[in-house]
């Protein structure tokens, strides 16, 4: 499934892949490997210690310039066993993806919720996903990379037309990290 080898480019887009679902934790930074890495070794661990017989929910996971859509992939009698998840993760709330450097067949992204300015909740979120080789995760990642060059594409256009500097949640909030990092 969109294992196809050389770059990905946004004509490519939209695109799927067949993965299993490994879950979500919370991540402890905007983006970087580093905010990955404790997240995807803890849902590893849990997805290694499930008991014999039960598995991973396998999902449809769709990248598109306008973020991602991840949808659980019923099969026949397999279809009790998971609840049914759509969920749609909008370009601009996700704030990294990258292929795991230890377990190569992992893809994990970052999200930030919206909860940001509730004091004390932890705005970042993790989702990892299993695909079915390394290519796929490298093409997965790949695929993320392309709808974020088309995503900076539009925004400079729109800062262009409109003098706005921050015209997106995820500038503004990368802005105000910024801002309390080098005032501390």
């Amino acid at each position: 499934m969109a294992e196809n080898e050389g770059p990905v480019t946004v004509e490519d887009l939209p695109i799927s892949f067949h993965v299993k679902y490994l879950g979500q934790s919370d991540a402890r930074g905007l983006w970087g490997i580093k905010h990955t890495r404790k997240p995807v070794d803890l849902m590893v661990a849990a997805a290694k210690a499930l008991p014999p017989g039960q598995i991973l929910p396998i999902v449809k996971l769709t990248i598109t310039v306008d973020g991602v859509h991840v949808e659980t992939v019923l099969h026949g009698t397999k279809r009790d066993e998971f609840e049914h998840m759509s969920v749609f993760f909008n370009i601009e709330s996700i704030s990294y993806g990258v292929q795991d450097l230890v377990y190569t067949r992992v893809f994990s992204m970052i999200i930030v919720k919206d909860n940001e300015p509730v004091k004390g909740l932890n705005p970042f979120e993790c989702h990892a996903f299993v695909c079915e080789s390394r290519n796929a995760a490298r093409r997965l990642t790949y695929s993320l990379a392309a709808a974020f060059q088309d995503y900076s594409r539009r925004v400079k256009e729109m800062q262009a037309s409109t003098g706005d500097s921050w015209t997106t949640p995820w500038l503004l909030l990368r802005h105000r990290k910024e801002t309390q990092t080098s005032n501390n």
